[in-house]
């Protein structure tokens, strides 16, 4: 029984043998193919930017307005007569146009006419200046200066050209002046030099020696301490004892009353009753004997009077408001000691003047070919 199982179980085996033997060899799995690494790119370093320093913004600084204390308008005026009694009224002159408009002005007196043109046209938003004919002219022409008001003396809007010589002097007319030494303030002077200068040239009168004497008192002192022949300065109508004077009366005072020409009790110059405001008064101070010592030899023609003109880019808002206290202040007993005074420029009136007025007096420029840079030549 034994062997029987034995055989059996012998059997089963080299069954299972051979069905093992039979079978497929098993395939073997392929080894895992490794995938190949992904370069490694490393990024670029970012650059190191340092910051900058904060910058500081520039404070934005507002110009003060134009009269205010920061910012005056600017007066100036030609140096045509006493110049250190002008400098010494300038802050009277500003004080009364701060009280009366509420802006502050700075007054000053340039060293000539053509320097006073120039400053109007170099501060072209903030200068009134007092100017004559000639300059306005000039100055309208070089950079657009506009006019505002003219001077009224006594009456008169316009004025003339005297010519002065020693009062024991042979000349009698204006054609016995040729070859004479002549003295005039200024070479932007209308009455003493344009006028008087187109007057030679109309004539053919060939002066001699020329003497710019620097202001219409000092050319008439040329005159009287006989530094020069004749001088051109600027006449005023004299007041007369009775009626007024007139065009084509004699200019002089009479010869009966020469003798008694001196200054009142006011400093006035008087000869008798009549009055006399032309530039020989001027120097009455120094020379109480003026008129016994030079007299009027003839007039020129009529003159527009001297302006108050405002430079090219003023304000027109504020322009009315400053004419409007000129106008007022020329009337008041403070102008006496300033502006209306003789030894400033004699204002008794301002009124308003256009620039049409001035176109005679762009002829004879035109004629003479007077510009600012030969001024004087």
């Amino acid at each position: 029984m034994k062997k029987i199982k034995y055989i059996v179980f012998a059997l089963l085996l080299t069954m299972a043998l051979v069905l093992s033997a039979c079978q497929p060899a098993a395939t073997p799995e392929p080894a895992p193919v490794e995938e190949p690494a992904e370069p490694v790119v490393e990024e670029p370093a970012e650059p190191v930017v340092e910051e900058p320093e904060p910058v500081e913004e520039p404070e934005v600084v507002e110009e003060p307005e134009i009269g205010s204390a920061e910012h005056p308008i600017q007066v100036l005026f030609v140096p045509s007569v006493d110049v250190d009694f002008m400098i010494s009224s300038g802050d009277l002159i500003a004080q009364a146009l701060n009280e009366a408009t509420g802006f502050f002005y700075k007054v000053s007196v340039p060293t000539s006419y053509a320097a006073t043109i120039e400053e109007m046209c170099a501060s072209p938003t903030d200068t009134i200046g007092f100017i004559p004919a000639l300059g306005y002219a000039l100055a309208s022409q070089l950079c657009g200066v506009e006019p505002g008001l003219a001077s009224v003396r006594y009456g008169w809007n316009v004025y003339w050209t005297e010519f002065v010589v020693a009062r024991d002097s042979d000349y009698q007319t204006l054609e016995d002046l040729d070859g004479a030494t002549w003295a005039f303030p200024d070479a932007g002077s209308t009455s003493g030099y344009l006028y008087p200068k187109a007057i030679f040239n109309d004539l053919g009168i060939t002066i001699g020696e020329e003497l710019e004497a620097g202001g219409h008192p000092q050319a008439v002192k040329a005159v009287y301490n006989g530094e020069a022949d004749v001088a051109t300065v600027y006449f005023s109508a004299p007041l007369l004892p009775e009626g007024e004077w007139k065009m084509g009366d004699n200019p002089d005072v009479p010869d009966e009353v020469v003798e008694e020409c001196g200054p009142d009790a006011d400093g006035k110059l008087f000869c008798g009753g009549y009055r006399v405001l032309d530039a020989r008064a001027a120097i009455l101070t120094e020379a109480p004997d003026v008129v016994q010592k030079v007299r009027i030899l003839g007039l020129s023609g009529e003159i527009p009077n001297d302006t108050m003109s405002f430079s090219p880019e003023f304000p027109e808002e504020m322009k009315q408001l400053i004419m409007d206290a000129i106008i007022e202040y020329v009337g008041t007993e403070a102008c006496d000691e300033t502006l209306c005074n003789e030894k400033f420029y004699d204002w008794t009136g301002a009124a308003p003047i256009f620039d049409e007025n001035f176109d005679g007096v762009r002829l004879l420029m035109e004629a003479q070919g007077i510009t600012l840079e030969n001024l004087g030549e």
